[in-house]
């Protein structure tokens, strides 16, 4: 009797898991069962299907946007592999380079301009303050070699530097006053000495621009007292010269006056020895030019004299004698 009645209860407990297995969700071979799904799992394979798919898709995105590089325009690309620095450079526009692997940085070529204040000391020392303008760009066929060297910052790097030093070794070169009076001479000097420093970088200068150089204010006062006192002197030797000139002038007309009235003396005394030697040759020349000149009327005299006419030239035989002499 207790063996029947343990089977009883051993059957009773088989067909209770019996039922719980018939209504669990699990597939008579222990698979999990979805309401609609086939016991063949073509529904979650073609689930999976999919996200493999985009899955796929946007690992070939990644991969396509990480091997594409555009370089801008006025600028070149150097190539960093493994955070190394690759000899090739890339030109402007669409390129391509290992994903993942190799990085581009990009380098602007065009010109550009840098500008620092700059103070040094002139020959006769005196301090000298001013302003210098740099337009430079980089040679693209080596801003590898530049990026690799320098860095990004390379204008402050070598740029600033270069601009102090040049400025400081050509104005030592030069005395204040001359910084003023020869300054484009001193403006090419700083250039040059710019221009032979950065090409060896790789840095290529165009212009250098330079305001004027400000001095200390007791040198600008002296300065200003020297060009006072020069125009002084100047104008000194302005009214000495008008004054030399001057006498020079009035000795010339002294000397023109003087030999113009010994010309006229010389004139009038040839004119008497002239006058002379006619009357030695014919003494009836004085009676013959007052004959001339008479104006026909007779001059009234006094007491005894007798007028200076000799009325007996009148006679016609004594005219004409007169006139063929």
């Amino acid at each position: 009797m207790e063996d029947g009645t343990r089977n009883n209860r051993l059957d009773h407990i088989r067909k209770y898991f019996k039922s719980l297995r018939s209504t669990s969700p699990l597939s008579s071979e222990g698979k999990l069962m979805i309401p609609g799904q086939t016991t063949s799992g073509s529904f979650v394979e073609s689930k999976m299907k999919i996200f493999l798919g985009v899955g796929t898709a946007i690992v070939i995105l990644i991969v396509i946007s990480q091997s594409a590089v555009v370089v801008e325009a006025g600028h070149r690309g150097v190539v960093l592999y493994l955070g190394a620095v690759e000899d090739r450079i890339l030109p402007e526009g669409f390129s391509f380079i290992i994903p993942f692997v190799e990085h581009v940085v990009q380098m602007d070529v065009r010109t550009l301009k840098y500008q620092a204040p700059s103070t040094s000391s002139s020959q006769d020392l005196q301090l000298v303050s001013t302003e210098v303008a740099l337009n430079y760009h980089l040679d693209p066929t080596i801003v590898n070699d530049l990026y690799q060297t320098l860095g990004i910052d390379y204008s402050e790097r070598i740029i600033a530097p270069t601009i102090q030093e040049s400025v400081k070794a050509s104005t030592a070169k030069f005395a204040a006053e001359e910084l003023i009076t020869k300054r484009e001479e001193a403006k090419a000097t700083i250039g040059e000495v710019i221009r032979a420093t950065l090409i060896q970088r790789g840095i290529i200068s165009e212009q250098v621009f330079i305001t004027d150089f400000q001095f200390s204010p007791d040198f600008v006062t002296s300065v200003e007292a020297k060009v006072v006192a020069s125009q002084e002197v100047l104008r000194e030797q302005n009214i000495l010269e008008k004054v030399r000139i001057q006498a020079l002038s009035r000795e010339a007309e002294a000397v023109g006056i003087g030999k113009a009235k010994i010309a006229e003396a010389i004139g009038e005394a040839e004119a008497i020895e002239t006058i002379t030697e006619k009357l030695k040759e014919n003494p009836d020349y004085l009676r013959w030019q007052a004959i001339n000149t008479w104006n026909g009327e007779l001059p009234l005299a006094t007491g005894s004299a007798f007028p200076f006419i000799d009325i007996s030239l009148l006679n016609p035989d004594r005219v004409n004698s007169t006139d063929r002499n």
